[in-house]
């Protein structure tokens, strides 16, 4: 499997944490890659970086969001944006470095995500 630095990811979502409303999260702190030959089949993924990580290397919380180029690539960019706000979706509000699961009590990313879609478009 191949990784590259995704520049053009990381602008996509520089430019959604302008345009929505998740204050918490620290774009400095939100690295973009793109993968070639993976067997997965999904379109992103975001990975984070455990406690005990951040604890023995004396690092800050810090998330990688994955884009899959051969299917990522082909989305028109409203897709695109939907997809990358979906991952953003899975950051905690204390940017610990955990994740959070695509359902809990009373939240669903799916309508959430709709939702902070059209609060980008409108501000585009």
């Amino acid at each position: 499997m191949e990784w590259e630095e995704a520049k053009d990811v990381e602008k996509d979502i520089e430019q959604l944490l302008k345009s929505i409303s998740l204050p918490h999260l620290k774009a400095s702190r939100i690295f973009c890659f793109r993968t070639h030959g993976s067997k997965s089949r999904s379109y992103a993924r975001i990975w984070s970086m455990p406690k005990i990580f951040q604890k023995a290397l004396s690092i800050e919380p810090a998330y990688v969001i994955e884009v899959l180029g051969k299917y990522y690539d082909r989305l028109p960019d409203d897709n695109k944006k939907k997809i990358l706000i979906h991952e953003l979706l899975h950051i905690p509000k204390n940017f610990s470095g955990s994740l959070l699961p695509h359902r809990s009590r009373g939240r669903h990313l799916g309508s959430i995500v709709n939702k902070l879609f059209k609060e980008y478009k409108n501000s585009i």
